[in-house]
């Protein structure tokens, strides 16, 4: 059988993502892996974390024709100037992480691979307000309006209708057209990569699905989308107040919660499974898969993080 392989692109070059990433290739995975990062700094971080591997720099342009096992690092080298094996995190970074997402778009493009991961990303640095998050950068590169951020864990998945975006604006983002489109985008997704069809229940916008204003988004949005949705035949139930959806004895009952807003869904999520999930975005004509955490500046060089959410990523793309 042949594997394609899963492209890696290290994103922000001050972050825990080497660390995490040195742990993981310790577990064994078929598919090949190509990293796409700054040599230098890869030595550097090696050196200073202790580990060892060799590595084989690759020309992007020749993948197709290089046959790739994972017994070194197969590297496609991005110039980024540092003396340092961490520093700090700033706007500096910005051109080496935009080329690096640049190649591994025309990687993309190619057919070589329709697998990605990207370490984590500074966004205050490097989207500069422009897009609420990465999500929405690798979106309109490839020209998808229509996109949705599931964070995926195999007993339960989350998936916020907006995303980064301030609570005073999520109800001007709310549509049926919106909810409905990110809700098939789940369905697809299930149907497949995981040959399932999911239960999903849906949350309300407001404290206890009320509103005390005289229009009510929980009834005049949200009700009338789960309407349509069940009329096509999916199983899809809501809008449940947020504050019980994940009591145990409720959130067993269903494969994904969909919410309105970003930490409504992300909080829960993160407080049961903490590593133990995966960021997916829905939508775009590849498998994009984020591991479930930031940059962590704080914890550079201690060799303490912990690599699960990104074994995770690379398990889940090794099966499809």
């Amino acid at each position: 059988m042949h594997y394609k392989p899963i492209l890696i692109v290290s994103g922000e070059p001050n972050s825990i993502f080497f660390e995490i990433l040195f742990k993981a290739l310790k577990k064994k995975i078929k598919s090949p892996i190509i990293l796409i990062a700054s040599y230098k700094l890869l030595c550097l971080q090696m050196n200073k974390l202790k580990y060892k591997k060799k590595i084989n720099i690759l020309d992007y342009k020749k993948l197709a024709s290089y046959r790739l096992k994972n017994n070194s690092i197969n590297l496609i080298n991005v110039n980024y100037n540092s003396s340092k094996a961490f520093g700090k995190i700033s706007n500096k970074s910005n051109k080496y992480i935009e080329k690096s997402f640049k190649i591994a778009f025309n990687i993309l493009k190619s057919g070589v691979t329709n697998k990605l991961i990207n370490g984590p990303i500074s966004k205050k640095n490097f989207l500069k307000k422009k897009y609420l998050g990465i999500t929405e950068y690798i979106s309109e590169k490839f020209l998808i309006n229509n996109n949705a951020m599931l964070i995926y864990n195999r007993k339960l998945s989350v998936c916020p209708i907006t995303t980064h975006l301030p609570l005073k604006l999520v109800n001007k983002k709310l549509s049926k057209k919106v909810i409905k489109n990110k809700i098939q985008l789940i369905i697809r997704f299930y149907k497949t990569f995981l040959k399932s069809k999911p239960n999903i229940a849906v949350l309300g916008l407001n404290p206890h699905c009320e509103s005390i204003d005289a229009f009510s988004e929980d009834d005049k949005i949200i009700k009338p989308a789960i309407k349509d949705l069940k009329m096509l035949g999916y199983r899809i139930s809501g809008p449940f107040p947020a504050d019980t959806m994940f009591l145990k004895k409720n959130r067993t009952k269903f494969d994904v919660i969909v919410g309105m807003y970003h930490d409504q869904v992300l909080t829960p999520i993160k407080t049961l499974f903490e590593y133990d999930a995966i960021n997916i975005t829905l939508g775009l004509p590849f498998v994009r898969v984020s591991p479930d955490h930031g940059p962590n500046e704080k914890m550079l060089g201690r060799n303490k993080s912990n690599p699960l959410s990104l074994i995770k990523a690379l398990s889940f793309l090794d099966k499809i």
